[in-house]
């Protein structure tokens, strides 16, 4: 069983229900397969390569959702693009990857004109739509494909700001797949409104509501008040969000209040919420909040919280260990902690990553013993809940988002007047946790931060650019030298809080 065949089996089973309902149009599951293998047939023939590497960066869209299946159904693998990168990050990417295509909507287009690979646009898939014999006795059918090869490579960052790329193989997608059908008892009467970007947290949402003969909504507007309007139009019953949308959502419901009575699952997930802002949410929308831990390397539910688990003490906690996935605490040396006892996340079974793309002693570092080392610290309590409690690896996420502070501090230590800089994260009302950047001028010299944060955003794009630049006569510094990011978050927040 692949990944794919999730959806030929959703299509053989309920070739009239809607699969996509979007503005141009709903997709039954017969129309959403029968796009799909028309564009993987087109794939094989611009990329006729077995097993290569495609890039698509594009938004949110039906063409985009098509686009990704389609990768999957010609035996290829996906490696998104993600818009909100900056263009030298993106290019990165593909110089890094080497793929045989790249795919991109007309705004990407631009953007990656002269990308090292064939570059096309997203709707060449629909132009060169003909034949789907060739797909359907492809690769998967004929077998020989084994669930270790990839399925998707899928970037995070790094700190030496250089790309890290997650392989995701065919086996992880897999059980993610069984793991979110699982977990969330899925059904056909399913309907996920599409309001994460497809690159990251909708993609692990997108087979499991398929394989489950539900549908995908894409909504016609992105902006609060239009989700909701789509979620109350057509009965959505599960979504995902990180949580800076969940508390925008609060305050649009609040605003202007939709009937929302199919919801059963609002997902919030990529970045911890305050025990008062789940019940704000609570409070607004009703017992449908829940949370999941997961990672890129590990995608999407390693521990799972349902509704009906988020009260009391376990509020703050991220669930239990889902379906077919070992969790356990560590110390140091790897060895198993008890019950309570603070240690660093580790996680074991087919969800974990192979390994990180053409970096053997960062996968090394991160996959031990056959345990994914998780970079998060944790604790488990008597009955089986993990709590999370601090990230032991470098790096912060702001709205969801990974940002590795060394992505940045790499772009701004490039400025001729920086002498030096520290990238760390501050607790903001907003974005969970916000980006700033402390730095440390060369003697006589002077900078404009708003150049230092526009500098950043046209690297990396605005998502990992600094909300604030500090300037610091000196760094604080360890008796060795050492740059301390504690000592400098503490001056940020008290500078902040005056």
């Amino acid at each position: 069983m692949y990944p794919v065949d999730f959806l030929w089996r959703a299509a053989h089973r309920h070739p009239n229900r809607i699969a996509v309902v979007s503005p141009s149009g709903d997709l039954t599951f017969g129309a959403l397969a029968a796009q799909v293998l028309a564009r993987a047939a087109a794939l094989s023939r611009l990329d006729p390569l077995p097993r290569s590497r495609v890039c698509v960066g594009a938004a949110n869209s039906v063409d985009h959702l098509v686009a990704i299946l389609a990768i999957l159904a010609a035996g290829k693998v996906w490696v998104p693009l993600n818009p909100r990168n900056g263009d030298p990050e993106l290019r990165r990417i593909v110089e890094f990857v080497g793929p045989s295509l790249v795919l991109a909507d007309a705004a990407m287009l631009e953007r990656l004109a002269g990308v090292p690979a064939p570059l096309r646009p997203l709707d060449d898939l629909t132009r060169n739509a003909g034949d789907t014999g060739a797909v359907a006795f492809g690769p998967y059918a004929r077998g020989g494909v084994s669930l270790e090869d990839a399925q998707a490579i899928k970037f995070t960052g790094g700190t030496t700001g250089f790309p890290k790329g997650v392989i995701q193989p065919l086996r992880a997608w897999n059980a993610n797949i069984a793991t979110q059908i699982h977990e969330l008892g899925l059904t056909p009467d399913d309907r996920y409104l599409v309001a994460a970007p497809l690159t990251h947290g909708t993609s692990t949402y997108m087979l499991p509501l398929l394989g489950a003969g539900g549908a995908l909504i894409f909504p016609e507007h992105t902006k609060p008040a239009g989700l909701l309007d789509a979620a109350a139009a057509h009965d959505a019953t599960i979504f995902f969000a990180p949580p800076t949308l969940i508390l925008a959502l609060v305050d649009e419901q609040r605003r202007e209040p939709r009937r929302l009575a199919a919801l059963r699952y609002l997902v919030y997930g990529g970045a911890p919420m305050r025990p008062e802002q789940i019940r704000a949410a609570q409070a607004v929308f009703g017992p449908v909040l829940c949370t999941s831990f997961g990672q890129t390397e590990a995608p999407q539910i390693i521990t799972f919280l349902p509704p009906a688990g988020m009260t009391g003490e376990h509020l703050a906690s991220v669930g239990r260990p889902s379906l077919m996935t070992r969790v356990a605490i560590v110390g140091k040396d790897g060895t198993p902690l008890p019950v309570g006892a603070e240690g660093e996340i580790a996680v074991r079974g087919d969800l974990v990553m192979s390994g990180y793309l053409s970096a053997e002693e960062e996968t090394r570092k991160t996959l031990v013993d056959g345990w994914l080392r998780t970079g998060d610290a944790g604790v488990f309590d008597e009955r089986g809940y993990l709590f999370l409690r601090d990230r032991i690896r470098d790096v912060i996420i702001t709205g969801g988002f990974n940002v590795y502070p060394g992505d940045v501090e790499v772009v701004l230590s490039a400025h001729p007047a920086i002498a030096d800089c520290s990238v760390v994260g501050v607790p903001d009302e907003k974005w969970g946790e916000a980006v700033h950047a402390a730095v440390q001028l060369r003697p006589g010299m002077s900078v404009d931060v708003d150049e230092l944060i526009g500098l950043v955003k046209r690297e990396l794009g605005s998502v990992k650019a600094p909300k604030h630049v500090h300037l610091f006569e000196s760094l604080p510094r360890s008796a060795v030298g050492k740059v301390l990011k504690p000592a400098i978050r503490e001056v940020i927040v008290n500078e902040r809080s005056h």
